[in-house]
């Protein structure tokens, strides 16, 4: 992936940045800084976005979530319960409700298609169910979030964006959100993450680019990154 000359008027202008296959890169900055308005830009949430992106050197115009997806990009939102799931449907629904192109026969849904990709996300991701026909509000938030990954992963992305992927998680599920980002990448996909978790964000990050006021102010590898540098940049106390 690369981005050039991206813009979204009040949040963030003139952003230049590339992605690897298989990376993992951190996107930090404090509140307002831009970086979850640019995650949601790349995904297609916003009409005024401006700039180029390119997917594997190929140009590519995104103007809604279709055409992030139709490009393979994906969105773990930083709000589940309002932006990634639906409470009062069940799992196997949640699952398949991004790529019903998957589980359809002459336009009607493939009962028994639908539910195998159910319970193989529910068994690649670990997640705790008494069935794929559980109500999604009565998972625990962990077990929530990782319903919204499965419902993501069908969509087949080469590029994954997780806004804020484990807040509201328990120490547990965190743990396991992280092996799901490390087995992804082994496969070849690449991440971008924008977490208010420091720890985890340079944790999990290959690289990682701080924003400030809209704007990208550093770019640090993994050596380089530790939570006071990060903030420093982030707070505008360097001056380059």
């Amino acid at each position: 992936l690369e981005v050039k000359n991206a813009s979204l008027k009040k949040h963030f202008s003139d952003v230049n940045f590339n992605l690897h296959k298989g990376e993992i890169l951190g996107i930090a900055g404090l509140m307002g800084a831009g970086s979850i308005h640019l995650s949601k830009a790349l995904y297609g949430c916003y009409e005024g976005f401006e700039g180029e992106v390119y997917i594997e050197g190929k140009k590519v115009n995104i103007k809604k979530p279709l055409d992030g997806i139709k490009n393979g990009i994906s969105l773990v939102p930083d709000d589940r319960k309002n932006l990634g799931l639906i409470l009062i449907r069940c799992v196997r629904e949640n699952i398949s409700i991004a790529s019903l192109d998957n589980i359809l026969d002459n336009n009607f849904i493939n009962y028994k298609k639908d539910k195998e990709v159910a319970n193989k996300e529910i068994q690649q991701l670990k997640i705790k169910v008494s069935s794929s026909e559980q109500r999604v509000e009565n998972l625990s938030g962990g077990n929530q979030q990782k319903v919204v990954f499965g419902k993501m992963l069908e969509t087949s992305p080469k590029i994954l964006i997780l806004d804020e992927p484990t807040r509201g998680v328990d120490v547990g599920a965190k743990a396991e959100i992280y092996q799901i980002m490390d087995e992804l990448t082994n496969k070849g996909m690449s991440i971008i993450l924008v977490s208010s978790d420091l720890p985890e964000l340079i944790g999990m990050s290959d690289r990682v680019i701080v924003m400030r006021e809209g704007k990208i102010v550093k770019e640090l590898n993994k050596n380089e990154a530790n939570q006071e540098t990060v903030l420093a940049y982030a707070a505008g106390g360097v001056k380059e």
